[in-house]
């Protein structure tokens, strides 16, 4: 293969969408970038314009651009792959922490995974022009609520590169442009990446402008892409704390907000403890750098005597540092002490906060307080604890004898994610596909006007 530029169409000279990456010598290309806010603008135009095409165009149609992704993820792996591999040796040799590294990382598998949420994405109805409600009033007008793209979203993102396949696959599904914007840590990989999905999205006959990225990791370039009012409809930060703060603090475009993932998990003095032992060590160890595992644990003090010294033996056995209560500590001499800080924070590491409280009420009352309204979860063979805590437990979800890991748009059947939505907005949760669409009303009358 050799090195691919893609220009977007009807678009003013000397302007270029550069989605550029050379797949003979596995690097990305450096262009020279016109004055930041001029590219972004034009950029965006050409994104609007694509919206339009992609509007109108046919489920088969986009469902066609779609399976051509998946296929040429796979087909161009071992150039992504490579692409990748520069990245993490700049990450390390930058000194990120290793969970950031993890998140960064490709192989072959997440290659695969990446493919297949876009396979899934392709087989999910179509969202766009279902009819969610229609009545007809006494006058004669019949009033239709349709679902229609957002329009143009720009997603600002970092470390996983796999977000780059997700967010356009979504997008492109419910018939939306994306601008994507994603960390320096992964900029050879997404130029790779891009590449591949524009191609595809090309074969299938639509803009190349459909999917874009931000050809600069200058931060100038996040911070015009936030204020680009009335060409950019609504924009997804997805990363930390800091960036999430930053886009809420920075943006003059609308913004859906994706949370940072302080996640509970409670063991009732109802729980079946060996359940309990299970569903926590998943939702703490499968994969600890990511926003739904949990990073709180708190147990009731009827069984923490019983529960506590044999599952934290288990925690410290796969390298969990336990910062304990003082209740805690009595019954885990190792663990750390923990500070008030702790209870806030969203560690994405081998870190577990522990608890020991003396109900419900205090349970419920300590994940409202300290909680950041992502995912949380209890585990109890009581009916009336597990409605209340589903009940009064304010967050985007809520679990019932299961880990909170399943927060994500694979897991719930959406087939990708563009994140999760803490906000209580348009949408809350994973974000697929129906919650990257607005809606509108259609009304039909027969000459009808108002008196």
């Amino acid at each position: 293969m050799g090195r691919e530029t893609v220009h977007a169409a009807d678009t003013p000279a000397p302007f270029v969408v550069t989605y550029i990456y050379d797949f003979s010598s596995q690097r990305g290309v450096s262009i020279r970038m016109e004055e930041v806010r001029e590219q972004l603008v034009r950029q965006a135009q050409a994104a609007r314009q694509a919206a339009m095409t992609l509007a109108n165009v046919s489920t088969a149609v986009k469902n066609g651009a779609l399976l051509a992704m998946a296929e040429g993820l796979l087909a161009d792996g071992a150039y992504i792959l490579q692409a990748n591999a520069e990245d993490i040796q700049q990450a390390r040799e930058r000194g990120l922490p290793e969970a950031m590294v993890e998140r960064l990382t490709l192989n072959e598998k997440r290659l695969a995974a990446m493919a297949e949420g876009i396979r899934q994405v392709a087989a999910l109805p179509d969202p766009v022009g279902e009819v969610v409600e229609g009545w007809k009033r006494p006058n004669g007008l019949e009033i239709l609520k349709v679902r229609v793209p957002l329009g143009v979203v720009a997603i600002i993102y970092e470390s996983r590169p796999n977000v780059t396949a997700d967010a356009a696959a979504l997008c492109l599904k419910s018939g939306n442009a994306v601008i994507l914007r994603g960390g320096s840590e992964a900029f050879r990989s997404n130029q790779a990446i891009t590449a591949s999905l524009v191609r595809a999205v090309e074969s299938a006959g639509l803009p190349a402008a459909c999917v874009q990225m931000v050809q600069t990791t200058d931060r100038e370039a996040a911070t015009q892409l936030m204020r680009l009012n009335g060409l950019v409809d609504c924009i997804v930060p997805r990363g930390g704390a800091g960036l999430i703060q930053t886009v809420m603090q920075t943006a003059t475009v609308p913004v859906i907000e994706t949370g940072v993932g302080n996640c509970h998990t409670y063991v009732h003095e109802d729980a079946d403890l060996q359940m309990a032992s299970e569903v926590a060590f998943n939702a703490k160890v499968q994969r600890p750098s990511v926003c739904n595992a949990m990073e709180t644990l708190l147990v009731h003090s009827a069984v923490a005597g019983e529960f506590l010294p044999a599952f934290a033996e288990r925690l410290r056995a796969a390298g969990v540092e336990i910062r304990g209560c003082e209740r805690t500590r009595q019954l885990v001499p190792w663990a750390v002490p923990a500070t008030e800080d702790d209870w806030y924070t969203e560690y994405l590491a081998l870190i577990l906060a522990v608890k020991v409280v003396d109900s419900l009420d205090e349970a419920i009352a300590h994940i409202n307080h300290y909680g950041s309204r992502h995912s949380e979860a209890i585990i109890t063979r009581s009916l009336d604890a597990a409605r209340r805590f589903t009940r009064e437990v304010d967050a985007a979800c809520v679990y019932v004898n299961a880990s909170t890991r399943f927060t994500d748009g694979f897991e719930f059947g959406f087939g990708a994610e563009v994140g999760i939505s803490t906000q209580k907005l348009h949408a809350r949760g994973p974000m697929g596909l129906r919650e990257l669409t607005t809606t509108k009303y259609v009304v039909y009358g027969n000459g009808q006007v108002r008196t």
